[in-house]
């Protein structure tokens, strides 16, 4: 059964990918790590090591912090210890060959190895083409922009690739907030994490709420949905604890202009 460490930090090293939008092979091409480690990596057979957390937290543009504490919560497997090994029992006495008999006997073995090798190489294909490097792979940008954007997951839309912190704030009991802007695709939302089950969190404008269901999640970062916002918009983000105590709220203005 895998660990339920191991688990929370599958689904966030996921979570991180999808977000950058590249294929294992674009992992590759792009950080320090092959191709089948990411693999290995993604699907929870192998805890990563912190570089390469570091390493995908960079391509999605993420603060690695949250992501390396998941990991080192993460239990290590243990390896089993090697079998003892019984010493090597002595090689039987070869016999004494007189120095004729040994000469005779090395041609005969040179002329054998040199028909072998020429046959063999008579069977060896030709040499493939010269090999031409593949481009590098590149993430997609945005799925959408503007109003096409409004009620959609920003992750799952490209638009957190690279956003801008708007306010950020931590609770009373924990948690930790913070309101986002898309330059690229001209939206906001509002994200939270530490939380506990039955948080929530909402944004206006827009009315996007987001709920925290199960403890995967708690230790996750969840989002609210997006909001077509401009340049000089008031938004504002609201945390309600699960214990039912006040909420407490974050209020900010969209800065810089958008891209078109």
């Amino acid at each position: 059964m895998t660990p339920p460490e191991r688990a929370r930090l599958t689904v966030a090293l996921g979570e991180l990918r999808q977000r950058t939008g590249l294929s294992l092979a674009g992992l590759a091409e792009r950080t320090t790590f092959s191709k089948s480690s990411w693999d290995r990596y993604l699907n929870g057979r192998t805890l990563p090591p912190r570089t390469a957390v570091t390493e995908l937290c960079a391509l999605a543009g993420e603060p690695p912090d949250h992501y390396l504490a998941l990991r080192d919560l993460t239990p290590h497997p243990r390896q089993a210890p090697p079998a003892p090994t019984s010493p090597p029992s002595p090689p039987p006495p070869r016999p004494r060959l007189r120095g004729a008999t040994v000469l005779a006997v090395l041609a005969a073995v040179c002329a054998l190895t040199t028909a072998s090798v020429t046959s063999a190489l008579a069977l060896l294909p030709p040499p493939p083409p010269p090999h031409r490097t593949a481009p590098r792979a590149v993430a997609a940008g945005p799925l959408c922009g503007g109003a096409s954007c409004a009620g959609q997951d920003p992750m799952a839309a490209r638009c957190a690739a690279a956003p801008v912190t708007l306010a950020d704030h931590r609770t009373a009991t924990g948690a930790w907030m913070e309101l986002r802007y898309s330059p690229v695709c001209g939206t906001s939302w509002a994200r939270m994490w530490g939380t506990r089950v039955g948080d929530r969190i909402d944004m206006t404008p827009g009315g996007g709420e987001a709920r925290v269901r199960t403890p995967t999640e708690a230790d996750t970062y969840v989002y609210t949905r997006m909001t077509r916002t401009a340049p000089g918009t008031r938004v504002r983000a609201c945390f309600h604890p699960a214990t039912g105590a006040p909420g407490e709220c974050v209020t900010s203005r969209v800065t810089g202009a958008a891209q078109p």
